[in-house]
């Protein structure tokens, strides 16, 4: 059989069906992205519903392309949004791109959540026109809430209320006449039974669960605006509300456990039993709402109306243009994820070792290494390989953190998401034994010390680290490596931290600074960032 009489009997519905498949497989030229979502989803339970909503998007506009005949008209502006989706994330896998809102807020470019809306609406685009983008939109931007809970929400809001609910559990202890310890986060009812307040126990993962189906429905059922607003704010609040009545339960809980034993080794268990009915009758609370909103009276969702167009039955030749243009970009974007995979199946790196210390050199220059230490994250996995050098003539000591597991790497991000605000924050031209390289450099003051870290990121032969001069908003990026970048090179830019601090927290914080940053400069003049590096390059 001639391709061409093959092609001419590709049904509409099939043609759909190919340009979906291509579109869940093209995924994979923007891999990080999707790696990135896939350990969230698994690894935070606060954020795992998160897993469900490319599920549910795909669901709603494959309905809305039914509803419109799976027409195929699509137009080639998807491809281009498509392309620079996949260059942008590119770019972010080689360099630093970072956007600072406030000294707590920091967010990479392009977020994760912003790739996934912008990779929808271009396969869209690409397959199913503008007319479906239109139909599709809800689903389109649904997808925005891959990530649901993003760092900025879980320290403004999250953490709040996390206190707020451990003061009224405690609050509603005391007027039972139970006394507890003062610990704020802690319930403790005895010196060894008791509760903790964690994060994501506030209610926060129930209000996010009741907002979604609220948001959902609303779409599905076709609420009034004011309707799907009231429906959604309702759910958010429903969803606190019913927490706070669990954690009164809890407290009764374990007011009974102190006089009845056998419930003390139970009490995990009962928080599930608790947590589950409560769960259980707001939802049915929700769904009674939604009943009485939908306009069939049922909770049948209503049928969308079908195109008024007339109704095409023939594949146009531009589809399969399209689709074979969209396979080759994927093609090309995926090749460095494939040539890393393939790389390391075929020589798996043996230079990360969790429980070895970094390879660090004794002397730089007039610095000798006095300690080695790891930095590891709560959940276990090694993240840093630390060194600390001290002056031979005395003075300040400075610490040098090569992570053999990340990529382009801010620490920003990571001071934001523990509530620590820098005091000030620019670029520093420092010099090396190879030539001057740019730090993004930080000032904190801990409490307990006053400390000074500048970060740069190593790609191939080159290193540099820049932020805009601004005190509340500015913008991170370090400058990728050519030859990588445009050759699809699978090895890693490496970030390099060092940090100087003093412990006199009575010090002027600008003179303090001043102080530190004489010490990085005296230490950097003689070191070269290759040498660091290298035990952790790709080979």
């Amino acid at each position: 059989m001639r391709p061409a009489s093959w092609l001419s009997r590709v049904t509409l519905a099939q043609a759909a069906g190919m340009a979906t498949v291509f579109s869940a497989v093209g995924v994979f030229a923007v891999f990080s992205t999707a790696l990135f979502l896939y350990d969230l989803w698994t690894t935070d339970p606060l954020k795992s519903i998160g897993g469900l909503i490319p599920i549910v998007s795909l669901t709603l506009i494959l309905r809305a392309w039914q509803a419109r005949g799976w027409r195929v008209n699509g137009t080639w502006w998807g491809l281009g949004i498509v392309a620079v989706t996949i260059a942008l994330v590119h770019l972010r896998d080689h360099a630093i791109l970072e956007l600072i809102l406030t000294p707590s807020v920091a967010i990479f470019i392009p977020p994760h959540s912003a790739v996934a809306v912008a990779y929808t609406a271009g396969a869209v685009l690409l397959f199913g026109g503008v007319k479906l983008l239109r139909a599709a939109l809800f689903p389109v931007l649904l997808t925005w809430f891959v990530n649901p809970v993003p760092n900025a929400f879980s320290l403004l809001i999250d953490m709040p209320l996390q206190h707020a609910s451990a003061k009224i559990a405690r609050s509603f202890a005391h007027m039972l006449g139970q006394p507890l310890t003062p610990d704020q986060l802690r319930l403790m009812f005895t010196p060894d039974f008791g509760m903790f307040i964690a994060p994501g126990c506030n209610g926060i993962r129930g209000a996010i669960t009741m907002a979604f189906i609220a948001l959902i429905a609303g779409y599905l059922y076709k609420f009034r605006l004011k309707f799907h607003v009231l429906a959604v704010v309702g759910a958010v609040l429903l969803g606190y509300a019913f927490n706070l009545i669990r954690l009164c339960a809890l407290v009764v809980y374990y007011i009974v456990a102190l006089h009845i034993h056998w419930l003390r080794s139970r009490a995990e268990m009962g928080d599930y039993i608790i947590g589950a009915v409560l769960f259980l009758l707001a939802t049915t609370l929700l769904f009674t709402v939604i009943l009485k909103l939908s306009p069939t009276g049922s909770l049948r969702p209503p049928p969308l109306r079908p195109s008024r167009h007339r109704k095409e039955t023939g594949v146009p030749g531009s589809f399969f243009w399209r689709l074979g243009a969209f396979a080759l970009l994927v093609a090309l974007g995926s090749v460095s994820y494939a040539r890393a995979i393939v790389a390391a199946h075929n020589a798996p790196r043996t230079i990360v070792d969790p429980k070895a210390l970094g390879h660090f050199p004794e002397h730089v220059g007039n610095y000798t290494l006095v300690k080695a230490w790891n930095e590891y994250l709560v959940a276990g996995p090694l993240i840093f390989y630390w060194a600390e050098y001290a002056p031979a003539g005395g003075g300040g000591h400075v610490a040098v953190g090569i992570s053999p597991v990340l990529g382009a790497h801010d620490t920003l991000l990571c001071h934001a998401a523990r509530g620590e605000d820098w005091l000030w924050h620019d670029t520093l031209l420092l010099p090396t034994a190879t030539e001057p390289t740019s730090f993004s450099a930080s000032f904190y003051n801990g409490g307990d010390t006053q400390y000074l870290e500048a970060t740069t990121v190593c790609t191939g032969a080159r290193c540099g680290q820049y932020s805009s001069a601004r005190q509340h908003f500015g913008f991170v990026y370090s400058r990728p490596d050519t030859y990588t970048l445009l050759s699809q090179s699978p090895s890693r830019p490496i970030p390099v931290l060092l940090r100087a601090e003093t412990r006199d927290t009575a010090m002027a914080p600008d003179l303090a600074r001043q102080q530190l940053t004489a010490s990085m400069w005296d230490f950097l003049k003689a070191a070269d960032l290759s040498v660091f590096t290298l035990p952790y390059r790709e080979p």
